[in-house]
């Protein structure tokens, strides 16, 4: 088997899958981040909004990921905007992504093993998310460009190598490992290595630490937007919900029959204290590090897939800090590489063992088994009815899913059903300042103040700074005819937040 051949597969196999995607449109964050966002939808507003955060203001979440706001320019102005083009480029960069891991990975394998590391890549169901939601390009970027970074320093175009790293990083935050899976895949050369000149190692830490400064003085915002079920807790109570999010996405990795749009409370349960899940996923925090060190010498592929997916899910796995999510599939994109690496190596064992015909065999079964996984999966994905509809179904556990029911059965103007489902969602979680605020503002737009008031006390109790809180308060005031006191939350609020000013002036006038 060629290598051109092995390459081609891995890119046309992973293109291929997400073809049917150009059908469709524009889903839940895409809205904010490319629809509606007036530096995605040219070159020149991108580039003046390069230090602009990811996010809108408004969104108080913040981030910095320029590169990716300016890919969607580039699309939205060859295109004029249709989302079906910007879907076609996801599968493209998925294509790209697919073949430079197969290119990487390809000196510790045959032909064979490498082509089923490129295939498992490229098909493996945890990427749908990452693929399908076109908010999931600055993962598929940020891949692209970490694994293009590591081919240009084997190569020795330094400067090549630096620049990728560099613009991984402007697409999204975890590409700032770009410099540290260099320095893996350079420890797992062994003594054969090429010396790596210092310049290289210089001007990595520069573009680092560039970065960095840049997002500490733009994106640092985001820092702020935590997942509601770490509201309140110290480290200890973050890691008794991070450590089993570990082990879910370990799990992902090698069963990934049960995906979901949302991992938060009730599908990953809000737990108080140490768990049977958070012990094993301590178990997987310490063994990949040590599966990577025992790796080294006796299976240098394992080690470099077992650095380069902890590496990856690090920032984002709330280990360290707390994040605005508790899991999410499209952060498990080059973590894929360790399955993927466990599976070439598990063909060339049968193919050594058993023989080749066992070995393509083998690989055919779980092949086809991950793509029609990824093709059933596709459609939750086709726009915001089929995504909600699919969480519900697979997932009624969600209570986001319920909150997002409640707010489209209000819009409908089916007021039982409305406050049916926010007090499922209440129900299944009770610790979301937001939830309490949204399900406030709808009570109060029915006039029950009675049972808004509790709500905004406990949204303000929980995060008193919270827009949607303060507006809750807001209406609240007014609604019991305290006009001194809502004029001073919306005072308070437009000083804080001041794009909440349009919100607050039709009440005020």
């Amino acid at each position: 088997m060629k290598p051109a051949v092995v390459l081609s597969a891995a890119f046309v196999a992973a293109v291929a899958l997400y073809l049917p995607t150009i059908q469709y449109g524009f889903v839940q964050d895409d809205r904010a981040i490319i629809a509606s966002n007036p530096a995605a939808h040219s070159v020149g507003a991108a580039l003046r909004a390069f230090d602009d955060p990811y996010w809108p203001p408004e969104s108080g979440a913040g981030l910095y990921r320029p590169a990716t706001i300016l890919s969607y320019a580039v699309d939205w102005t060859l295109s004029g905007g249709r989302a079906g083009w910007l879907h076609l480029m996801n599968a493209l960069w998925h294509g790209l992504a697919a073949l430079l891991f197969t290119l990487v990975v390809a000196r510790w394998l045959s032909p064979l093993g490498a082509a089923a590391a490129g295939l498992i890549f490229a098909w493996h169901p945890v990427h749908v998310e990452g693929v399908a939601s076109l908010v999931g390009r600055a993962e598929l970027l940020a891949a692209v460009l970490i694994l293009g970074a590591v081919l240009a320093a084997r190569r020795g175009w330094w400067a090549a190598a630096v620049a990728c790293a560099a613009v991984a990083m402007l697409s999204k935050e975890h590409g700032a490992i770009a410099g540290v899976v260099i320095l893996c895949d350079y420890w797992l050369h062994g003594p054969e290595r090429r010396r790596y000149p210092v310049g290289l190692w210089i001007g990595l830490a520069v573009a680092t630490a560039g970065f960095l400064a840049a997002w500490l003085a733009i994106g640092r915002a985001g820092a702020s937007d935590v997942a509601a079920v770490f509201i309140g807790r110290g480290a200890l109570g973050r890691l008794v919900m991070a450590l089993p999010a570990v082990a879910r996405a370990a799990g992902l990795l090698v069963w990934p029959a049960s995906l979901s749009t949302d991992y938060g409370p009730q599908v990953i349960p809000a737990r108080e204290s140490f768990s049977l899940a958070a012990a094993v996923g301590a178990i997987v925090v310490v063994g990949v590090p040590l599966l990577a060190i025992w790796c080294r010498r006796r299976a240098p592929l394992i080690a470099f897939a077992a650095v380069l997916a902890a590496l990856s899910y690090l920032p984002t796995s709330n280990l360290l800090f707390p994040s605005g999510i508790v899991l999410a599939e499209r952060n498990l994109y080059l973590a894929v590489a360790l399955a993927a690496a466990f599976a070439a190596s598990g063909v060339e064992w049968v193919a050594a063992r058993w023989g080749v015909r066992s070995a393509v065999a083998a690989l055919g079964v779980v092949a086809l088994a991950c793509g029609l996984r990824s093709l059933a999966r596709l459609p939750a994905w086709r726009d915001n009815r089929s995504q909600l509809l699919t969480q519900l179904a697979e997932h009624p556990e969600s209570y986001r899913a319920h909150l997002s029911a409640a707010a489209v059965l209000a819009g409908l103007r089916d007021t039982v059903g409305a406050r049916r489902e926010y007090r499922i969602a209440d129900s299944l979680f009770a610790g979301d300042p937001h939830l309490d605020a949204a399900h406030a503002l709808y009570l109060l737009s029915l006039g029950d103040t009675a049972e808004a008031a509790p709500l905004v006390r406990r949204a303000r109790a929980a995060m008193p700074g919270e827009p949607i809180a303060l507006r809750a308060q807001f209406l609240l005031e007014l609604a019991r005819g305290h006009r001194v006191g809502a004029l001073a939350v919306a005072d308070s609020a437009e000083r804080r937040y001041p794009w909440e000013r349009t919100w607050y002036a039709p009440y005020l006038q």
